[in-house]
C-alpha cells in the first residue's frame, strides 16, 4: 500500500481534511491539495496530531493550468497516481429570481466544472494504474432542495456525468464512484458566501419561505449532522473496497432520503417532503 498515491482536493477543512488524514493513516501517499495553501494550518496540525505525513500542494479546481501543474508535479515526484478524490466544493444559498445567472455559473464552475478539470487531467494516469476516481457529491445531487437550486444543479450534473462515465471508465480499468453525505458538521455551512440572516432580510416575496428553510436547515445541522471523520470512513471504504459501489450514502439518514427519490416515479414524494421545508 505504501507505494500507492492518492490526490484529494479541498483539504483545508471538513471532509477533505479528515479524508487526507485517514488515507495517510491507512498507508497511502497522500497529496492533499487546496486552493490557498496559506489556509493549511489546520491540515498540518491534524496530520501532526495523527502522526502522519501529507504532501500539501496548491490546486485551484477552477483553473485548468493550476490543475495540470498539480497533476504533472505529482507524476514527476511520485511516478504514479492511483486514486483521485474530488472533494473541493462551495455551498450556495439563493433562488432564481433573487440572483443572477452569473451567480449560478460561478457555482457550476466550482462544483461541476472543477470536478471535470481534475478528473480529465487525472484519467490517463488512473488508466495506467487501474485506479479509482471518487467524487464527494451530496444527497443534494439526488434530491433538489429549496433555495439550493444552483448547488443542487451542479451536484445533479456531477452525478449524471459520473454515472455516464462509470461504465466507459470501467472498460479501461478505472473505477468511478460518488459519495453522498447528508448534513455534515463542517465549515461548509459557514462557506455559503452569504449571511443567511441578511439573505432572509433581502428575500422580498420569498422571505417567509426562506426563513422556514433556514430555521429547518440550521436545526438539522445542529442536531443530526455527521462528523467529517464519519464521512471520511465511508470514502476510505470506497477507496479500498475490492468492488466499490458506484453510489455510496454515508449514513442511514442519507440512504433513506435518497431512497425517497429513487423510488419516486412521479415526483410527488419528493415535492411533498421538501415542500414542508419552506413552511
Amino acid at each position: 500500500m505504501s507505494s500507492k498515491v492518492v490526490l484529494i482536493t479541498g483539504t483545508s477543512s471538513g471532509i477533505g481534511l479528515a479524508t487526507a488524514v485517514a488515507t495517510a493513516k491507512a498507508g497511502w501517499r497522500t497529496v492533499a491539495t487546496l486552493r490557498d495553501t496559506s489556509r493549511a494550518d489546520a491540515l498540518r496540525k491534524a496530520a501532526a496530531d495523527a502522526g502522519v505525513e501529507l504532501d500539501i500542494r496548491q490546486l485551484d479546481v477552477t483553473d485548468e493550468a493550476s490543475v495540470a501543474a498539480a497533476i504533472d508535479s505529482v507524476i514527476a515526484d511520485h511516478g504514479r497516481l492511483d486514486a483521485v478524490i474530488n472533494n473541493a466544493g462551495a455551498g450556495h444559498l439563493g433562488t432564481l429570481e433573487n440572483e443572477t445567472v452569473a451567480d449560478v455559473r460561478r457555482v457550476m464552475e466550482v462544483n461541476f466544472f472543477g470536478v471535470l478539470h481534475v478528473s480529465k487531467a487525472a484519467l490517463p494516469h488512473l488508466r495506467a494504474s487501474g485506479g479509482r476516481l471518487i467524487t464527494v457529491t451530496s444527497v443534494g445531487g439526488v434530491i433538489g432542495q429549496p433555495f439550493n437550486e444552483a448547488y443542487c444543479a451542479a451536484k445533479f450534473a456531477v452525478e449524471g456525468y459520473m454515472e455516464s462515465l462509470a461504465p466507459v471508465a470501467a472498460k479501461l480499468g478505472v473505477s468511478v464512484s460518488v459519495v453522498e453525505p447528508g448534513a455534515v458538521a463542517t465549515e461548509f455551512v459557514n462557506n455559503l458566501g452569504v449571511d443567511p440572516e441578511a439573505a432572509v432580510a433581502a428575500a422580498g416575496p420569498y422571505t417567509d419561505a426562506l426563513r422556514a428553510y433556514v430555521d429547518r436547515t440550521v436545526s438539522q445541522f445542529l442536531s443530526g449532522a455527521q462528523t467529517p471523520a464519519e464521512v471520511a470512513d465511508n470514502v476510505m471504504e470506497t477507496l479500498e473496497a475490492d468492488r466499490p459501489a458506484f453510489r455510496v450514502q454515508t449514513s442511514d439518514w442519507a440512504r433513506a432520503f435518497t431512497g425517497t427519490k429513487l423510488a419516486d416515479l412521479d415526483g410527488s414524494a419528493v415535492q411533498g417532503l421538501t415542500g414542508g421545508w419552506v413552511g
